[in-house]
């Protein structure tokens, strides 16, 4: 059970296909478990597939499309990671939108493991501190981010982790930051 209390709190996940799995459905579950509410948000409507590492796994039905959403009706951003899931979604230009309203709205974002290759072209990283899978370290570098190689780096409501291993960490952050609401800090 969890320590925080984020009941009524909508939070959007926003991924498409090829996603980690296990980045999707550990804080998934871990929002569920404080109270809040869970929305997938992705590119296209219907089911997406999930994966872990290289082997198919779940699919998952979407919510609704990332076109169709609206950051100011959610509290959160959670966007899990996945080599081919995170490819796709920074170069959609809907997912870059998105993403960046939360940071201009002060919202809570978090993103694990190659997550945060969106955040480079959403325009977001400059300034920042935060981490990500060791791979993506040179993008974040080059786009102005303070990359970090830690378990889990907090940045104004801003929440990274580094691959699954970390889950528990980012977890934990994640939902402290909700609880805690908007950040002043957290800009675009």
């Amino acid at each position: 059970m969890s320590t925080h209390n984020i009941s009524g709190k909508k939070v959007a996940f926003l991924l498409t296909d090829g996603v980690e799995q296990v980045e999707l459905t550990s804080p998934w579950d871990a929002v569920k478990d404080a109270g809040g509410e869970p929305t997938l948000v992705a590119p296209k409507a219907g089911k997406l597939q999930g994966y872990d590492g290289t082997e198919k796994g779940e699919k998952f039905d979407v919510d609704i499309t990332v076109a169709e959403a609206n950051a100011s009706d959610f509290h959160a951003l959670v966007i899990p990671g996945g080599v081919v899931n995170a490819d796709h979604l920074r170069v959609d230009k809907d997912a870059q939108a998105f993403a960046r309203s939360f940071f201009e709205q002060h919202k809570p974002v978090a993103s694990i493991c190659h997550g945060p290759w969106l955040l480079i072209d959403a325009g977001v990283v400059r300034g920042r501190k935060l981490t990500s899978y060791h791979t993506l370290q040179t993008d974040l570098k080059n786009a102005g981010a303070d990359w970090q190689d830690q378990e889990v780096v907090v940045d104004q409501g801003f929440v990274t982790s580094r691959h699954p291993g970390d889950l528990k960490a980012f977890n934990d952050k994640l939902l402290e930051e909700i609880e805690e609401g908007e950040h002043a800090g957290q800009t675009a």
